[in-house]
């Protein structure tokens, strides 16, 4: 009798063993996700030093005082879309942490959630009013007469509109994944702005929902987005650290707050349409954004995987502005990557830090800034409908 060419035996023999494996996978995940865990984010300790409107400054400390501290005190601005939170999502690969281990004094924005009352709030008011008070704020408590300045995608086109409206109260710019040219057709994001209605969106909803634009950023790639990220989750569903992390993710892409409407519908038509920023055409508060103001040293990282803010929309800053110390560092991840992937952990944050340290005065020569009458003065202007008031609140 002639041997079967199939053979069965084996095949039985494998699907046993695979079975066996995933019986064994079922147990490990039913553990895993029916157990305690740990999906708590933003958890390194802050302190809210100041307040106005829906706006907030948190002030970290680190716990163990550094060696060699960094003595311009460091304002990072996040973006008005989702939340700073981003910047100390996990324990082990928070940029918040290696900021302060590093020697950083800390300060960061949180922009809070937009009501109705805010919808007519522009990006004047955003940065000649709340970031404006804020600089003056640190510049005060800290008896300095500039602040180191970060900022995040949109929260760094901001921080450029700052510095070229404010360039004496800026000591060094650093800019991350920061959109400053719009003409590119790199990304489907910027191909759909070009096209969108901001007036007709304005009109019906007052603010920008939060969940919309959510909801159009997974649209830019649903097959990544919206299927493989929960194919993946099936496969490492019995890894307790990678259910922890994917949780801590999920739970700061749906925290989604609106955008100002104002804000919104001139970030459209002045960046996305006009392209007016990189230009040096963008009027702000009634004045002109000259690039040629920012003369402090200006680092400006950006990702080359980046489906949001693509290369081509961040690395024409540098050839744009008036200061001869500039750097661009193009890193090898995405948007979200740049922050929490372990690999550009390594490269991010440290490349800041290097930055800052080797540009940082010695604290001797800012005392006597200080003295020479460089100390800030008040900003008298609040933003559209904000009552400003400062105070010390614990918040952990």
């Amino acid at each position: 009798m002639e041997k079967p060419k199939i053979p069965v035996d084996m095949i039985l023999k494998h699907l046993a063993e695979g079975a066996g494996q995933a019986q064994e996978r079922a147990q490990k995940a039913s553990d895993v996700l029916l157990g305690p865990l740990e999906t708590a984010i933003a958890t390194t300790p802050y302190e809210v030093v100041y307040r106005e409107d829906r706006v907030k400054l948190k002030h970290y400390t680190a716990q163990t005082p550094p060696d060699d501290p960094i003595t311009t005190p460091l304002l990072v601005v996040y973006a008005l879309i989702n939340r700073e939170t981003m910047l100390d999502l996990q324990p082990e690969r928070s940029v918040v942490k290696n900021l302060l281990e590093a020697g950083v004094n800390l300060y960061m924005i949180d922009w809070g959630y937009p009501s109705t009352k805010d919808k007519f709030l522009t990006i004047d008011d955003h940065v000649n009013g709340y970031m404006d008070n804020i600089v003056d704020f640190i510049r005060d408590r800290e008896a300095t007469p500039r602040v180191n300045l970060m900022g995040i995608c949109m929260g760094g086109t901001f921080c450029v509109i700052y510095s070229a409206l404010h360039p004496e109260k800026v000591k060094n710019l650093v800019t991350t994944v920061c959109p400053t040219n719009f003409d590119t057709d790199q990304g489907l994001l910027h191909i759909w702005m070009k096209g969108l209605d901001a007036d007709a969106l304005i009109r019906t909803f007052g603010n920008m929902p939060g969940d919309l634009m959510n909801f159009g950023f997974l649209l830019l790639n649903p097959a990544r987005l919206m299927i493989d990220k929960y194919v993946g989750f099936l496969e490492h569903m019995d890894n307790r650290a990678f259910v922890e992390n994917f949780i801590r993710m999920e739970k700061w892409i749906f925290d989604s707050p609106d955008v100002p409407g104002e804000t919104f519908r001139q970030f459209v038509k002045d960046c996305y349409q006009q392209n007016l920023l990189i230009q040096g055409r963008m009027i702000v508060g009634g004045k002109l954004v000259d690039l040629g103001n920012i003369t402090m040293p200006l680092l400006n990282i950006y990702g080359q995987y980046d489906h949001l803010v693509p290369p081509a929309a961040a690395d024409k800053l540098t050839g744009a502005v008036g200061s001869a110390d500039t750097e661009d560092v193009c890193l090898d991840t995405g948007h979200i990557g740049i922050y929490v992937s372990s690999k550009t952990q390594k490269e991010f944050t440290p490349k800041i830090i290097h930055f800052l340290k080797s540009r940082d005065s010695r604290p001797d020569d800012r005392k006597k800034e200080h003295a020479r009458g460089k100390a800030p003065s008040r900003k008298t202007r609040p933003p559209a409908g904000a009552s400003k008031k400062a105070l010390h609140e614990v918040r952990r």
